[in-house]
Formats: structure tokens, sequence, C-alpha cells
């Protein structure tokens, strides 16, 4: 079987630093990491940047089918060029933030299992277009800058701790498997990787009455990391309606203390103070 660099080498890729390009090439990694979203022979898996196609390979072996998605026209080429003929393998060749989940799970009858090598520039736009997805997406495993894990992973009172943190925590269960170094990419990142898995929740982890408000409550709690809690509410535009008092009320039937920092607040903190603010902007007094 053809390594990563057999491949370049026979199709004499170059990477492309516009793309943030950087192949993972250590065999031992794309079949751990492979091996990590625990596929069954029922599952319909999306991968993210199949790239040269290696780690669709043994995705394929296992999973009902696969859709390889990637953008960049060469590697789709090579792509469409080793999986030719083979029925268990779908090419997409576009934007995987424009992709539509939820026709996909209709056409498969099935909820969608999502892997892949994320490109570090496109990070955050990822795990938000998955979080946007989530009720056609079952699980995830995917390889993501270090850097960008810890924040996924982390807990109030950490540097780290913020949007996407509570966001994604607050619809998956998600755990770091493993790190990976750099040295197992062609051409060497500057930073470290680490895999990520996740399984989103059937509903949130705390009832939230307007999801759409709790989503915006959490960005402006962190729109000025180093501002007190009630200065940020007080900046927010949405809850212009409702007076500094009435601000402040709804903090102290909500038990928190507006004096603290939003990187302080843990889920059932925001879930809480979202709905009394809901209700409060819905029912003034």
């Amino acid at each position: 079987m053809a390594t990563p660099r057999d491949i370049l080498r026979r199709y004499d890729i170059r990477p492309s630093k516009k793309l943030g390009q950087s192949f993972l090439v250590d065999g031992n990694t794309i079949s751990k990491i492979a091996a990590a979203g625990r596929i069954s022979p029922a599952d319909v898996v999306v991968e993210i940047g199949a790239g040269l196609g290696v780690m669709t390979r043994d995705i394929a072996l296992a999973a009902r089918q696969v859709i390889a998605v990637e953008l960049d026209p060469r590697l789709v080429e090579i792509l469409r060029d080793q999986f030719s003929g083979d029925d268990h393998v779908e090419i997409y060749a576009g934007d995987f933030l424009k992709f539509d989940f939820s026709t996909k799970s209709i056409q498969y009858n099935s909820k969608i299992k999502v892997m892949g090598n994320v490109p570090y520039n496109i990070s955050s736009p990822v795990i938000f277009h998955l979080l946007e997805s989530r009720k056609a997406i079952s699980d995830f495993t995917l390889m993501l800058q270090k850097e960008v894990v810890e924040r996924l992973i982390s807990l109030p009172g950490h540097k780290s701790y913020g949007v996407p943190s509570v966001l994604l925590q607050m619809y998956a269960e998600v755990e770091r498997l493993f790190d990976v170094s750099a040295n197992c990419f062609y051409p060497r990142p500057k930073v470290e990787s680490a895999v990520i898995s996740g399984t989103f929740r059937k509903r949130p982890l705390f009832a939230l009455d307007d999801e759409g408000f709790f989503r915006r409550l959490v960005k402006a709690s962190f729109a000025q990391r180093r501002k007190m809690l009630t200065n940020n509410l007080k900046s927010a535009s949405f809850l212009e309606k409702l007076s500094p008092s009435g601000l402040e009320d709804a903090l102290r039937e909500a038990a928190i203390d507006g004096k603290r920092r939003g990187e302080t607040l843990d889920l059932q903190e925001f879930a809480r103070l979202a709905n009394i603010l809901k209700y409060r902007l819905t029912n003034p007094r």
C-alpha cells in the first residue's frame, strides 16, 4: 500500500501555504486516529480535508459510506483517481464550511460521524459549523492544533476557557484523546496537534429557554475578558432594553456576582442567567 510520501511524490504535490496544508504522513498516527473513531459497518462518515486519501482508505474499510470532503482541486483529482470505482467513497469537492449535513443525514437515513485532520486556520469555523449541524451528527474525532483542543476542553477559571469551551461543552461530551507530534507532518508545522473526540447530546447539558439568546449571552460575557461581567453585559446591544437595575436584579436572582469575569462562570451559571435574562426581557416588570 502506498505511503503518504509515495503519493506526494507520485503526483508531485507541493503543500499550499494559502490553504494551510500540512500533510499527516505518519502511518501509525493515521491508523490510531482512524481506530479512535470507533467506526462500525453501519456508519456514514464525513471526512474533513481528505487530502491524499490515506485515512479515507482506513475509514472506508470499516464504514458503510465515506464522504471525503476536499477543497484543493489538485487533491480532489488524486482522491478521484485513488477511489475510482469504489462505491464506499463519495468525493465532495468544495468547502467543508458549506457542507450540508442535514441533507446527507436524510439521504442515508443516518446520523453522520465526522472525522478528519482540520487545517489550523479554520479550526474555530469548523467547530461552529459542527455545532450548527449537531442534530444531523452523532459524534466527531478530529485532529486540531493542541492549543485549540485545550480551549475546547477547558474548565472555568482557566485562561483558555472561552466561548468555544462553553458552547461545545453545553452540547457535546468531549474528551482529549492523545497528542500528535509536529514530526508526523510534512511540512513540519510550528505547532503541536492533539486529537479530540466528542458525542453530541440529545439536548443541552442544562435546560435553555432560548438557545440563540444563550449563545449571544456567552459571546457578550467574553467580549472583553478583563472586564467585569456586569460591564460586558451593559455593552451588549441585545440587552439594551434592560435597565442597569434590571441587570443587577437578574444577576442577583441567578446568584452571580456581577464583579466576576465571564471566564469564571460555569455552564450551569450561564444557562441560569440566560433563562432569567430572557424571561425579564420578555416579561418586563
